[in-house]
């Protein structure tokens, strides 16, 4: 600002002396002319830093110009700097309040992290611990594969042992029937098969039934009787087979509405609907007065 003072000083100065000095005649040497001529040589010195101090002076003006404007924005500038500081301490303390409010959380949080750090740390452990177990299993595995015989092989070893034992055992009862029934008729042994079924012994029931069969010893009673135990037992396909002989070989006896609809009740349990309803239908037209044809109709319904 001195600087600018100072020039434009020496400005006025210069005009003034241009002013006080004579004109020479018809204008020559006027400094003050739009277009000066007849100019002595201190003249044109005079007129030249006339010229360029007036170009000084617009240079001076134009910079004091654009140093005012940028004052005005440094000006600007820190006033948007010091709201920017002032929220910024705001949100400093409203930080510092969040913080104060929530310490209890923030405690709980660290705990929780702190926890569960030491749960997965554990956990990595035990996944260890298991991994190496694994390797010891499946190195005791395959040493077990290369020792000893496979699970297929090991199976058919253990099927073909209890058939063999099946049959032993088959083969003794059968001996042990065939020697305790030539000791007995065949009427005792009708009533001891009788006795066994009454107490509920079907398995001895079923052998003794079997050598009167064998025997032909009323062989359509002990069909109807086999497969009565083998209903009660529901073997239900077992029970059909002996049930179908009992009536081909005598379809009079006094027990076959029970044996029809012991039959119809095996077919219905097996999923042959059809000829099951054809049963029922069956016992309640040809016994129509029979506690079976009662049950009949039961399942019909």
């Amino acid at each position: 600002m001195k600087s600018t003072v100072q020039v434009l000083l020496l400005v006025t100065f210069v005009s003034c002396v241009s002013f006080a000095a004579e004109p020479s005649a018809f204008g020559a040497g006027d400094l003050t002319a739009q277009e000066p001529y007849g100019l002595t040589q201190s003249e044109k010195v005079i007129l030249q830093t006339k010229n360029t101090l007036k170009k000084v002076a617009i240079n001076t003006k134009s910079q004091a110009n654009e140093l005012d404007s940028l004052r005005e924005r440094i000006d600007g500038i820190q006033s948007i700097i010091e709201n920017l500081s002032i929220t910024s301490h705001n949100y400093k303390i409203n930080f510092q309040n969040f913080i104060e409010e929530n310490k209890t959380n923030i405690n709980n949080i660290h705990k929780f992290q702190t926890r569960l750090s030491e749960q997965i740390q554990k956990n990595t452990q035990e996944i260890e611990k298991l991994k190496i177990m694994l390797m010891e299993l499946s190195k005791v595995v395959d040493k077990i594969n290369v020792a000893y015989v496979s699970k297929d092989e090991f199976n058919t070893l253990v099927n073909d042992v209890n058939s063999f034992k099946t049959l032993v055992t088959k083969e003794i009862q059968s001996k042990k029937t065939t020697a305790k029934s030539t000791k007995i008729s065949s009427a005792k042994l009708y009533n001891q098969a009788k006795a066994y079924f009454s107490k509920k012994y079907y398995t001895k029931a079923i052998q003794d039934y079997k050598e009167l069969i064998k025997r032909k010893y009323k062989p359509a009673y002990a069909h109807y009787m086999i497969g009565e135990m083998n209903f009660k037992r529901k073997n239900y396909a077992e029970a059909l087979s002996y049930f179908k002989k009992s009536a081909s070989l005598y379809d009079k006896a006094s027990y076959m509405p029970t044996l029809m609809l012991h039959t119809a009740i095996a077919m219905d349990k097996t999923g042959d609907k059809k000829h099951a309803e054809a049963f029922f239908n069956a016992i309640i037209s040809k016994y129509p007065n029979s506690k079976a044809a009662k049950e009949a109709k039961k399942y019909l319904e």
